[in-house]
């Protein structure tokens, strides 16, 4: 059978998509590659979010297929959101490229590479719309593989609860690429979570475009409380289950009952991706982000109050069309004010048909170079403090695997969010430990599990 190389661009929801591909794959007896220059089908896993990522994966492909020109059987393909964005458009600028593969149909992967192998059909784009794509996909790769091939983190995995968005910001194309909101049912998702645990998975990440959204039209309010937070009592009730993160959220979607279970549950991760986006109303509005910047400051302390020593992290976009000076020293001060742990800060990247990209005052590129620097310096002074303070303690950490960076290290992570570095001993893989922070890097922590009082 042929081997496949899947390459990611994006969020950990595509991360997600490509690890059940692959998943699915490998079940018709396709083996992984470790890279594609062995590969005989590759596929490029696409994000549309921003520009850049576009043009990153179609020259990426145009490179691939330069290189595999001396091995004229291998397949190419695109799948996710650029995908579904611009369909048979990428065969006519790509004529390389065998399959377009949109973002309700990555359980159609197996089928529809099987016919091109077989030589039943030769070019294949599907990217129209499917009923009940959100819950037909479910592999999970086995323990020690990922999508490309190389090292995975067996006690960590994502579940994917949910597809699609509803909130249609306006420099947003999610809503266009994702489709509307469909959520999967409760008791099908708590046994995809129950069948991890039982395979050693310690930590499980629900994700969702705006996976706080989660059941709002399919599951009542029980007691008060959101279709979302019942998801979260009945995972947390998994036997050999020991954390739980959500990601990526609306703030519009931290209700006091989610605010509540931080401080209720003891398996939800003390770790909450808040996207503030900008700190001036005016902008707020002209996104129509639904909240103001005094909500977002006060659901920030409702979140402190719960658990003290929560880790908040945040994204901003610098260069939003019609964004003044002062509108951006108003996001310069968020920052400050909010102290978050760390932010991902993108420059403003008009989008087609988004409201956005047609409105008036639209930024030179210079004018988002410029913020983009100020913003992320004091992103990175505000992170060598709340970095800083960590030296001393002993935190509690699951050992994911191999550090990134630098394979003969481990890489594990604390409750609120926190990367630590250690030794590898050969013993510690898989294992919640506490160890005791020595130095903190450009965030990034190390620590030492020998220096931990066991007294």
């Amino acid at each position: 059978m042929p081997s496949v190389y899947i390459k990611t661009y994006g969020c950990q929801m595509n991360e997600r998509d490509s690890e059940a591909v692959a998943a699915q794959l490998a079940a018709r007896g396709y083996s992984l590659a470790p890279s594609e220059a062995t590969a005989d089908v590759i596929l490029l896993n696409t994000c549309s979010v921003r520009d850049a990522a576009e043009q990153k994966a179609i020259g990426k492909m145009k490179n691939i297929a330069a290189a595999v020109r001396r091995r004229p059987n291998v397949i190419l393909g695109f799948m996710g959101c650029m995908a579904q964005s611009r369909g048979r458009q990428l065969l006519d600028q790509l004529p390389d490229v065998d399959l377009v593969l949109g973002t309700q149909k990555f359980h159609r992967a197996a089928d529809y590479l099987d016919d091109i192998v077989a030589g039943r059909r030769e070019r294949i784009v599907d990217v129209e719309a499917e009923a009940g794509s959100e819950g037909a996909i479910k592999e999970h790769l086995p323990a020690g593989r990922d999508a490309e091939g190389g090292r995975a983190a067996p006690v960590t995995a994502f579940v994917s609860i949910m597809q699609g968005c509803n909130q249609r910001c306006t420099f947003c194309i999610v809503p266009s690429t994702r489709g509307e909101e469909r959520s999967r049912g409760l008791a099908d998702l708590v046994a995809e979570c129950r069948q991890l645990a039982q395979g050693g998975v310690k930590e499980i990440t629900l994700l969702g475009q705006i996976v706080t959204s989660y059941g709002r039209r399919d599951l009542p309010p029980l007691h008060g409380k959101s279709a979302f937070v019942q998801l979260l009592e009945a995972v947390q009730e998994i036997d050999g289950l020991e954390r739980i993160r959500f990601t990526s959220p609306h703030p519009k979607g931290y209700g006091d009952d989610l605010v509540e279970a931080y401080a209720r549950l003891p398996k939800l991760c003390e770790s909450a991706h808040l996207p503030a986006q900008s700190g001036s109303d005016r902008v707020l509005k002209a996104m129509h982000r639904g909240y103001t910047r005094a909500r977002f400051l006060g659901l920030v302390e409702k979140l402190r109050q719960a658990r003290p020593k929560i880790g908040i992290t945040t994204d901003f976009i610098v260069g939003f069309p019609g964004e003044t000076e002062a509108d951006f020293e108003e996001t310069l001060s968020l920052a400050r004010e909010a102290q978050f742990d760390n932010a991902y800060i993108f420059k403003y990247s008009p989008r087609k048909d988004t409201p956005a990209a047609e409105m008036p005052g639209q930024a030179p590129p210079q004018i988002k170079e410029q913020r983009h620097a100020s913003l992320l310096a004091e992103i990175n002074a505000i992170g060598r403090l709340r970095y800083g303070a960590c030296v001393g303690r002993t935190v509690e950490i699951l050992v994911e695997g191999p550090s990134r960076k630098n394979p003969a290290r481990l890489a594990g992570r604390t409750r609120c969010n926190k990367i630590v570095i250690l030794q590898d001993t050969g013993r510690h893989r898989g294992q919640l430990m506490n160890v005791k922070i020595t130095r903190a890097g450009s965030f990034t922590l190390y620590g030492d599990p020998a220096a931990v009082n066991h007294d």
